[in-house]
C-alpha cells in the first residue's frame, strides 16, 4: 500500500475529512488533498507532521508491505477498534473466503446442536413418562 493509500485510510478511519486534516494541519485542503492522490511528493517533515496530526509513527506511514498495521492510540472511527489492519484485495478476498468456510461450519454445528437439544427433549419426556407410571405402580 503506498503511502497516499495510507494517509487516506487514517483519515477516513478517524472518520476525517480532506477540509477537517488539512485544517488540522493549517494547510490548503488542495496541497493535502493532492498528496492523498498521490499527485504530490511530500518531504518527510510533512509526513512528520501529518502523522503526528492523526496519531501515528512516520514509520508505520514508509512501511509499504502488504500487510500493514496501524497502531492508533484511541478509537479508529465509530467503532471500537483500536488497531486496523490494512491488507491487499487479494488478502481480502481469501480472509472473506476463510470467514465464509467458518460461517458455514458455525451454522452446522448450530443445526447439530439444535436437534441434539430435541433429542435431550424427547428423552425428558420419555424420563417424565416412565417415571409418572413408576409412581402410579408402586408395585
Amino acid at each position: 500500500m503506498q503511502i497516499h493509500e495510507k494517509l487516506k485510510t487514517m483519515r477516513l478511519c478517524k472518520s476525517w475529512t480532506q477540509e477537517d486534516l488539512a485544517e488540522r494541519l493549517g494547510w490548503a485542503v488542495n496541497t493535502y488533498a493532492k498528496i492523498e492522490r498521490g499527485e504530490s511528493d511530500i518531504k518527510l517533515d510533512k509526513l512528520k507532521q501529518i502523522a503526528d496530526v492523526i496519531g501515528v509513527d512516520v514509520s508505520e506511514l514508509l512501511n509499504t508491505s502488504e500487510k500493514t498495521v496501524f497502531n492508533f492510540p484511541e478509537n479508529c472511527g465509530q467503532s471500537n477498534l483500536a488497531h486496523t489492519i490494512l491488507l491487499s484485495e487479494s488478502q481480502c478476498a481469501h480472509e472473506l473466503d476463510k470467514a465464509r468456510l467458518m460461517l458455514a461450519q458455525k451454522d452446522k454445528e448450530l443445526a447439530w446442536l439444535k436437534q441434539e437439544g430435541e433429542r435431550l427433549n424427547e428423552i425428558i419426556v420419555l424420563l417424565k413418562k416412565v417415571g409418572a407410571g413408576a409412581a402410579a405402580d408402586p408395585g
